[in-house]
């Protein structure tokens, strides 16, 4: 047998350091977040936003964080669980459902910081990215203001896989349309051939308003009606039809662009106080009998068992002599 080098020894062990508590859960890329929060030193304690895009089970989340020394800290947040204020209560997942959130995390941002006004972003959505050069500068905003520069944040996908098309860029594409600058292209955007190196403005906007989604209720109201009134039944119950999907996601945007700022929240209040009562504390005599009385039981049950036992053999023992 060749000779092996024995690597995991004693000094390897001894040297071992594990990792990150949400590298080992493969929560972070921590190469990816040096890269987003580490900041010019010429720049002192100035704040680099971030557009933080994540997809749950359900819902998609849109947040604006900017990193310190204790942690992240959070700005502004939207879920497109608060879209249903704004008449959208199904798909609330999809390529269309993210531009909205990113699009309501935008305005709800500006609206804080007193730039909803400066910068009312692109009220008609087209897919094309917008961009102004000022100096040897570009910012991705529709128009600059001579006194306030647009709020700028960088685009945060987390672990998630970049690939062409992908809703994290609807998120994006609805934040700069809310008035954030946020530095991209259109290479990631539904639309976008790689081979031919072309851009289809158009199949991103058909995607921002929903088409693919009323293209596919259309093909199964043809083929199988059985599995269109499944999949899409609470759509039929809330009477959304294929053809108003793009006066639905329009008159959404508007409603978003109104009023962006939060619910107000209601304190919670407990109205029923009898029905759950915590077990009181039971002193040390009550606690010597408790024992007591369960040490009676199992040896009651002991007894029990002896009793059955013997019976059992002494059944057995007549069949015994029965056979010889």
């Amino acid at each position: 047998m060749p000779f092996v080098k024995v690597i995991k020894n004693k000094a390897y062990f001894k040297r071992y350091q594990v990792k990150y508590k949400r590298r080992r859960e493969g929560k972070t890329d921590y190469r990816a977040r040096k890269r987003l929060i580490t900041q010019d030193k010429n720049k002192y304690n100035t704040p680099k936003y971030r557009l933080v895009v994540r997809f749950s089970n359900r819902y998609v989340i849109c947040a604006i964080h900017s990193s310190e020394l204790v942690g992240d800290k959070c700005l502004c947040t939207a879920t497109s669980k608060e879209l249903g204020r704004y008449g959208l209560k199904n798909g609330l997942k999809n390529f269309a459902a993210a531009y909205c959130t990113g699009l309501l995390c935008a305005r709800r941002m500006l609206q804080k910081v007193g730039l909803d006004e400066v910068y009312e972003g692109n009220d008609d959505p087209d897919g094309e990215v917008i961009s102004t050069e000022a100096g040897k500068k570009t910012y991705f905003v529709e128009e600059l203001d001579d006194d306030k520069r647009p709020f700028k944040c960088i685009l945060d996908v987390g672990i998630t896989s970049t690939t062409t098309g992908h809703r994290v860029f609807a998120a994006m594409k609805g934040a700069t349309d809310g008035g954030l600058d946020i530095p991209h292209n259109h290479k990631r955007f539904a639309g976008y051939d790689k081979e031919a190196k072309e851009f289809d403005a158009e199949a991103m906007k058909d995607r921002i308003f929903g088409a693919h989604v009323s293209e596919y209720m259309e093909k199964l109201m043809d083929e199988d009606n059985a599995k269109y009134q499944q999949l899409f039944a609470d759509y039929i119950k809330e009477g959304v039809e294929p053809d108003g999907m793009e006066d639905l996601y329009t008159e959404v945007h508007a409603a978003i662009r109104e009023d962006p700022s939060p619910a107000e929240k209601s304190e919670f209040e407990v109205e029923d106080r009898s029905s759950h009562k915590k077990t009181p504390k039971l002193t040390y005599e009550e606690r010597k009998a408790r024992v007591a009385a369960k040490k009676a039981e199992m040896e009651e049950d002991d007894d029990e068992d002896d009793d059955d036992e013997d019976e059992e053999e002494e059944a057995a023992a007549p069949a015994a002599k029965a056979d010889y």
